[in-house]
């Protein structure tokens, strides 16, 4: 398969995950927050763009499991741990937090630069600044363990 073939298809698919995330009011944070605010002024309206991820990738991942390997790569990167950690549960702590303040997770902050404010390019910059903390804490750690499984080409 072509790297041109490939790079077309993540782009296109990108821009269908963006313009979802566009439609679905998964771009403005208030509605995010009002949505994760299930104490107090609780706002459902996403719980139909939860379902349908939810479904659509329940189904692409049952569809994948059965395949040898994808349509545009030679093999698939399945995660490797299967158990829950500290290390696991503190990063979707501190995921959630993010979340629950700011109303961006990666793929809408992403989606949203496109708008061009303020508080997105601040949290992508925060993000971006996150992970490489991360890549670097992995580094420091001296950790071996591979992120993913790769199955034989």
């Amino acid at each position: 398969m072509s790297a041109a073939l490939r790079i077309l298809a993540a782009l296109a698919s990108g821009l269908l995950f963006g313009l979802g995330l566009a439609l679905s009011g998964m771009l403005d944070p208030a509605r995010v927050r009002g949505f994760l605010d299930v104490a107090g002024a609780w706002d459902p309206s996403l719980v139909f763009v939860l379902g349908g991820a939810v479904t659509v990738s329940g189904l692409g991942y049952r569809l994948s499991r059965r395949r040898a390997r994808p349509v545009l790569a030679t093999r698939f990167d399945w995660p490797a741990k299967r158990r829950i950690d500290a290390p696991l549960v503190a990063g979707a702590a501190l995921f959630g937090i993010g979340w629950g303040l700011s109303g961006f997770c990666p793929g809408p902050a992403v989606a949203a630069l496109s708008t061009g404010a303020s508080p997105v390019l601040v949290f992508v910059a925060a993000m971006l600044a996150g992970m490489a903390l991360h890549d670097l804490g992995r580094g420091v750690a001296g950790r071996k363990d591979a992120p993913h499984e790769r199955a034989p080409a």
